[in-house]
């Protein structure tokens, strides 16, 4: 991998998990205001580091690792860099397992979004399938059983991995859902919700880092269609994860006008997961795809969000 490469890679994960952690930064940034300032200093420093090394380096070295079982811990984390034959060979065999599982949550993660989430409407298509949210179960169910049928003519581990993935997509959605009405709860201060006046600082902030870990596995799955190498995630999705914090303590405000970032980031989980599924049949894609197309993604719905906020400020002025 030259150096380009590995640029181009970690700009492009850094990206991705700072749009894709954009909706969870607003959320937080509200409990924040309820805190003290020095605890907001602590979450900044500690919590990075937390965020970072724990959430960010662990996770996707833990995957890498049961995907592999054949590799030792060390191997795992430098498998990518390895020259070893016999590490090649095992994340060759196993890469098919762990893409096949990470594309169908992303591309379950995009229907999601698209059948059931309220939405600023950043493409005409959006309106229809919002209004036919009904359809989600069906359409991923099929999905994944066409999925399944075709991998499983090239390897039943591999159709495995995407019924892995399905699984795992509605676990940590109901988790996601849970957090996510605790955290509004908390924010709001309602009866018996623990509100604002009820939890002290430090609960806060350990609150923030469970709902941060549960948020996070969206960024690290995606991250393997960028690449396998752990140590480059880490990296990528660490430099993302400073972006966003410093977006929670600082002007949120100024992200929110951005309205569509949120439908960048889920066409962007669509096409990562299109190419993690592809990857797994064997087709090659190369690597400075990913990263290229995160950015024209992202870069489309960011001049449509500065659009539409300009024509706002004009109609109010």
């Amino acid at each position: 991998m030259d150096f380009f490469s590995i640029i181009l890679i970690v700009a492009g994960l850094c990206l991705f998990e700072t749009i894709s952690s954009i909706d969870n930064a607003i959320i937080n940034a509200e409990v924040l205001h309820t805190m003290s300032e020095r605890a907001k200093k602590w979450f900044l420093f500690w919590g990075i580091i937390f965020a970072v090394v724990m959430v960010r380096g662990l996770l996707p070295w833990i995957i890498v690792w049961f995907a592999t079982p054949g590799l030792g811990p060390i191997e795992a984390f430098t498998a990518t860099f390895s020259g070893d034959p016999h590490v090649i060979e095992a994340v060759e065999k196993s890469a098919p397992i762990l893409l096949a599982g990470g594309g169908t949550f992303l591309i379950f993660l995009f229907f999601h979004w698209l059948f059931l989430e309220d939405k600023h409407f950043g493409l005409p298509h959006e309106k229809f399938f919002l209004r036919n949210g009904i359809w989600f179960y069906s359409v991923v169910s099929i999905f994944l059983a066409v999925l399944v049928w075709y991998m499983m003519k090239i390897n039943p581990i591999m159709a495995f991995g995407a019924v892995i993935g399905s699984t795992a997509f509605f676990i940590t959605h109901g988790f996601k859902q849970n957090a996510e009405r605790a955290e509004e709860m908390l924010i709001s201060g309602k009866p018996g919700a623990k509100g604002s006046t009820g939890m002290s600082d430090l609960s806060k902030i350990m609150f923030l880092e469970v709902i941060d870990a549960t948020f996070s596995i969206d960024g690290v799955l995606g991250a393997f269609a960028f690449t396998l190498s752990v140590p480059l995630i880490l990296i990528g999705n660490g430099l993302g994860a400073v972006v966003v914090r410093q977006f929670t303590i600082g002007n949120i405000s100024r992200i929110k006008k951005y309205i569509f970032l949120k439908n960048g980031a889920m066409y962007s989980i669509l096409v990562l997961g299109g190419v993690m599924i592809t990857d797994s049949f064997g087709v090659h894609v190369p690597t400075w795809f990913s990263p290229v197309v995160t950015f024209v993604i992202v870069g489309y719905f960011f001049a449509k969000s500065k659009q539409a906020a300009k024509l706002v400020k004009e109609i109010i002025n």
